[in-house]
């Protein structure tokens, strides 16, 4: 009978990554002044879908739906309504279809979901919704009057193209997210010289990058182990 305990799946190696992840957003928390409990519980959330995410489990992109919710109270705040929008209306949305999408696509009898290859036809599907999302959440950011319009632009354009490859299954996602955390550490670093009480956020994204270029290479070998169990 398989374990639905999640975190009894977790090898040393990830534990550690984790453990980690959480420890650097809670000292950064307490550094910054402990005001704001919002960004912290964010944070913690973020980092902890991470993890299971890395390892293709669907309590991954549950997580993932929660931290976006948050994520996205704690983007509003600070008027960066782009990652709220983002956050609110396209990555917690298009998670819930990853949910679905990955309970449907199981590896055999395992938590795991089965990785697939972005076609063709998904390339030129996700750069043309990429353009077009990112020409109008310019425009609809612009009137709002947006903090640090250029990187909240060059965010949504990321996030759009992580979030569709991450429904599409492709190991390539986590390369994706690698580049918005990149972009979302000069937003945070920006906002927290206005506000000290940010800096768990940009701690949060540093450790977002790390567990997102550890999933890239979960993930190489997820698929380089399912491949080999394919009958010939």
């Amino acid at each position: 009978m398989q374990n639905k305990n999640p975190f009894s799946d977790l090898s040393r190696g990830e534990w550690f990554l984790w453990l980690v992840s959480l420890t650097v957003c809670f000292v950064s928390f307490l550094f910054s002044g402990g005001k704001d409990y919002m960004t912290l519980i964010s944070s913690l959330i973020g980092v902890t879908a991470l993890i299971f995410v890395s390892k293709g489990y669907v309590f991954g992109q549950v997580l993932t739906v929660i931290f976006a919710v948050f994520y996205g109270i704690v983007s509003f705040f600070f008027r960066y309504y782009g990652e709220m929008i983002t956050y609110l209306c396209m990555t917690a949305p298009i998670a819930m279809m990853s949910v679905i999408s990955w309970l449907k696509n199981p590896y055999k009898d395992t938590k795991e979901v089965t990785v697939a290859r972005l076609s063709k036809k998904q390339f030129i599907i996700m750069t043309v919704l990429s353009a077009i999302t990112t020409l109008v959440f310019y425009y609809i950011l612009k009137a709002l009057g947006n903090a640090n319009l250029l990187f909240s632009t060059i965010s949504i354009t990321t996030s759009f193209a992580a979030s569709y490859l991450t429904y599409c299954r492709s190991p390539y996602y986590a390369l994706a997210y690698a580049a918005n955390d990149i972009v979302l550490i000069v937003l945070w670093v920006l906002a927290s010289l206005s506000d000290i009480s940010y800096l768990p956020m940009i701690f949060c994204f540093v450790m977002f990058l790390v567990n997102d270029l550890y999933g890239f290479y979960n993930w190489q070998r997820i698929q380089k182990k399912q491949n080999e169990n394919v009958p010939k």
